[in-house]
């Protein structure tokens, strides 16, 4: 059996920041997911929208974060157990780095969707 399964919640939660600072400091593109996570922040301070507005933001950046992350994973792990070219692990990182892209692409419309609500305001 794994040392990780059946640890206290505060050792699991443990794992998970360690997990989250590894990719915080290793991926590029989660750096930049939280630098446009921080935007969206500012945005939202700025023009200060009803709370289903900031709830539907969260919502959108914490799926674009968990994607990075799980893309993140599948790659490590892809690259850890087969760390040359091979069609099948190409394809699983790049249906990885797919969703990463339609979670951007979500979040994008939930911002369009915000300028545009406080424009027609």
């Amino acid at each position: 059996m794994s040392l990780y399964k059946n640890q206290s919640f505060r050792a699991r939660l443990g794992f998970a920041l360690q997990g989250l600072a590894h990719a915080v400091r290793a991926e590029r593109s989660l750096q930049v997911q939280l630098v446009a996570f921080a935007a969206a922040l500012a945005a939202l301070g700025i023009l200060r929208p009803s709370a289903l507005w900031w709830a539907l933001v969260l919502l959108a950046s914490a799926v674009v974060i968990a994607a990075e992350l799980i893309n993140t994973a599948i790659e490590g792990l892809a690259d850890g157990l087969h760390p040359h070219d091979h069609p099948a692990i190409r394809i699983a990182k790049d249906c990885a780095a797919a969703g990463v892209l339609i979670a951007s692409l979500g979040a994008l419309a939930v911002a369009l969707a915000l300028v545009l609500h406080q424009l027609g305001r």
